[in-house]
């Protein structure tokens, strides 16, 4: 079976997607008369279509899918869950008072199926609002440094949105990294050797392994004396993944600027974390080519560490890369990856999925992510079920970054991968799991402040926007009641 469709997906027959439509012709400029003409039907029914007045029958959504390179996922209706959430939660915003009854999550959803590209420029310039809102508050809180400790998390933020736009696949870095290494390996079966190689021949790059650089620095770069220098304390995979980041910046640097000015960054820093984040995407692409890898993620049936063990990388390096796997011609499990630390800080989060990370802080105490730390290495699984009714299927583990030296601190990190149950028969992790509608999931939320659950015993505030009912003389589950 073809990675691109879990066995359970089959296509409905009745499939309202006319705001979809409508934003593939305008991807694309194509008219309505050109598009029909590719389907083989006619305008006028494609015009009905377009303003779901007809459904899209399995007949033209095979003639589609089959013309412009998709696959079924990208006119599931599911798939909007994530803007839905997002532009939910921004209507939810107390600053900006909206009426109550425009945060309805049916009219959000009814909303953001007929006028996509409205509901994404609305939750666009939201997020634009609070990454303003926080730079002016700390610039005018007259608290000394505060306009820097204020702003800090807006830069990641800008760059996470980046990739949290394309579902964490950028399809221009992707293919020349594959085809960079697909090239390499017509001279040498040897990848890892072969990228040091072209940075020395072709750039004049020399390499040294020091044991001197410091306890915080793990590898620096020198353009003017082309010297690259890296930790003793580095493997080699890691040593691999950094001189693929340079070579990154060397051989595609240009195509590296030009997604960076696309994405109009409001500030420096954040422009340079999103190039230092597109050269470690590059990195990854190029040490885990996207065909060979998609192919051995199948095989393997997503097994983490059996992947980590035939590529010599960390977990979390192949955590990365599976999430990544959205060629529209080769689609593999769509994975949202995070990383927390045990005081619930979540330091990476991408997402391939309809998954929603709320801005409005913390995620949800029920979530097995958190737990993991109680096993440390041990893979633990999670069904789980999101407030509209979605189910996911979780598998957490730690991973730990010893220390250096005796006396110098180490790292311990909880990585969490999560798909939509409905994939979850593909991978490894779910085998002897009820997976139907006998699966016993977990009822979680994205965070306090955006969940709508009644009575959750681990409810730390009140949801936004909804008034409490509170009593004197009457205790509950939860402190915050709304009924």
């Amino acid at each position: 079976m073809s990675g691109n469709q879990a066995p359970n997906q089959v296509a409905s027959p009745k499939m309202f997607v006319g705001g979809r439509i409508r934003g593939l012709r305008a991807d694309r400029g194509l008219s309505q008369q050109a598009l029909a003409g590719v389907l083989g039907i006619s305008a006028s029914y494609l015009n009905q279509i377009e303003h779901d007045n007809r459904p899209l029958t399995g007949s033209v959504l095979a003639r589609i899918t089959e013309a412009y390179g998709l696959d079924i996922d990208f006119f599931d209706p599911q798939d909007d869950v994530r803007l839905v959430a997002e532009l939910r939660e921004a209507l939810l915003d107390e600053d900006l008072d909206i009426d109550h009854a425009a945060r309805d999550t049916d009219e959000v959803t009814s909303f953001v199926a007929t006028h996509r590209s409205l509901a994404e420029a609305m939750a666009a310039i939201h997020r634009h609002y609070r990454v303003v809102s926080e730079q002016l508050a700390a610039a005018t809180s007259g608290r000394g440094d505060q306009e820097q400790r204020g702003s800090i998390s807006a830069p990641h933020e800008e760059v996470r949105n980046f990739f949290y736009q394309r579902r964490n696949y950028i399809h221009e870095l992707d293919e020349a990294a594959e085809d960079l290494t697909t090239r390499m390996r017509m001279h040498s079966a040897d990848l890892r050797a072969g990228l040091a190689a072209r940075l020395q021949d072709r750039h004049g790059v020399r390499i040294e392994r020091r044991v001197d650089l410091g306890d915080n620095v793990l590898h620096r770069f020198d353009p003017d004396a082309k010297l690259i220098e890296f930790s003793a304390a580095l493997s080699s995979g890691q040593r691999a993944m950094k001189i693929a980041a340079e070579l990154g910046f060397l051989e595609f640097g240009d195509l590296i600027e030009e997604l960076v000015a696309a994405a109009n960054y409001t500030t420096e820093d954040a422009a340079t974390l999103a190039r230092l984040g597109l050269a470690n995407y590059f990195a990854a692409a190029a040490v885990l080519p996207y065909s060979q890898f998609h192919g051995l993620a199948e095989d393997f049936r997503y097994d983490i560490e059996r992947l980590s063990a035939f590529y010599a990388v960390s977990y979390e390096t192949v955590c990365h890369r599976l999430s990544t796997l959205q060629r529209p011609s080769m689609r593999g499990v769509p994975w949202t990856f995070v990383r927390v630390d045990r005081a619930g800080n979540m330091s990476k989060r991408q997402s391939a999925t309809g998954f929603h990370f709320s801005s409005s802080g913390g995620t949800c105490p029920l979530w097995n992510v958190y737990e993991t730390f109680g096993s440390p290495g041990k893979i633990l699984t999670q069904i789980t079920e999101m407030p509209d009714g979605r189910q996911y299927f979780w598998i957490s583990r730690t991973v730990e970054r010893r220390a250096a030296r005796y006396g110098q601190p180490g790292k311990t990190f909880a990585i969490g991968m999560g798909c939509e149950l409905r994939h979850a028969g593909r991978v490894v992790y779910s085998d002897g799991l009820e997976l139907d509608d006998d699966a016993r999931a977990t009822p979680i939320g994205a965070g306090c402040r955006v969940c709508d659950r009644q009575n959750c015993p681990q409810r730390a505030f009140p949801p936004l926007g909804v008034e409490l009912h509170l009593e004197e003389h009457r205790s509950t589950i939860s402190p915050y009641t709304t009924s």
